[in-house]
């Protein structure tokens, strides 16, 4: 590990972001037990690889810890796990802001349902799919942002061992199971995970031929979710910009559309007969 450590150790926080009491309050903690070993940060810094300048910005809050950081300070300054149980109060921190909306509609979804026209859907990607996604991004992202990122994603994908289940439908547009982001061997461990997700009782995937004429979702992207209230919204993301959709009016259309676009796809079946021919020609 370097020196500086700064990289490897936490996330720079957003001042913005409704999350940054939760780190400050982190950062404090830590600063008290240090303290209370007796530790200056130079001497605490050394003792778990990691700068002075880093410990200072992680206490006063600037930086989001990373579990490992967590761990090692838990060890070093004999905090009997009260440390280490910090990482559940910084782990929702870590991610990006948008995700975090996300990953909480997705936490009151009963049943969702997504048509994805330009890539993998995220809950299904592996993570070196992700990652790829990540890295072909323009401007390129800094590598601390790509992986707060796939972490992310990754973390979202707790929604298939989610107790009671979630009922999960996917389409995917065929091009996106042919286009070899991140080179073909990724791309191949890509259609394998989606075929395991797809034997999953609750889950359901369906392809989207592209031979097609008649296609309701020219649109675009469409994902619905169906929360414990009983209420149905949509959620979009586009260029620089993500929105949930909740007017009724708008609603409705996008659940019309997602409800042909079921009706035009390969019925799940078909679908995994033809994603298993199609990993066997990649």
């Amino acid at each position: 590990m370097s020196v500086d450590g700064a990289d490897e150790a936490g996330w720079d926080v957003d001042p913005e972001d409704e999350t940054q009491a939760v780190v400050e309050t982190v950062g404090r903690q830590l600063k008290l037990w240090r303290e209370a070993a007796g530790l200056r940060p130079v001497e605490f810094g050394a003792a778990i690889g990691y700068g002075e300048n880093l410990i200072y910005k992680i206490e006063r809050g600037a930086r989001i810890p990373r579990p490992e950081f967590l761990d090692k300070a838990d060890e070093v300054l004999g905090a009997g796990g009260k440390i280490a149980a910090m990482k559940k109060d910084v782990e929702q921190a870590r991610y990006p802001k948008k995700v975090r909306d996300l990953t909480k509609l997705e936490s009151e979804a009963v049943e969702l349902g997504a048509y994805g026209n330009h890539n993998v859907h995220g809950l299904l990607q592996t993570e070196e799919y992700a990652r790829a996604l990540y890295d072909v991004r323009r401007p390129v992202l800094a590598e601390d942002d790509l992986e707060r990122h796939v972490a992310a994603r990754m973390a979202r994908q707790r929604i298939f061992d989610r107790r009671p289940l979630t009922t999960l439908t996917f389409v995917q547009e065929e091009v996106t199971l042919r286009r070899p982001i991140g080179g073909r061997m990724v791309l191949r461990r890509q259609l394998e995970r989606i075929l395991e997700i797809g034997q999953l009782r609750h889950v359901e995937i369906q392809v989207m031929l592209t031979e097609l004429e008649d296609h309701a979702g020219m649109s675009g992207e469409v994902q619905l979710l169906k929360l414990k209230d009983g209420s149905t919204v949509g959620y979009s993301e586009a260029q620089l910009t993500s929105r949930v959709v909740s007017q009724p009016k708008e609603v409705q259309v996008l659940e019309l559309r997602y409800g042909i676009i079921r009706s035009q796809a390969l019925t799940p079946r078909e679908s995994l007969a033809f994603i298993e021919k199609l990993r066997g020609e990649t």
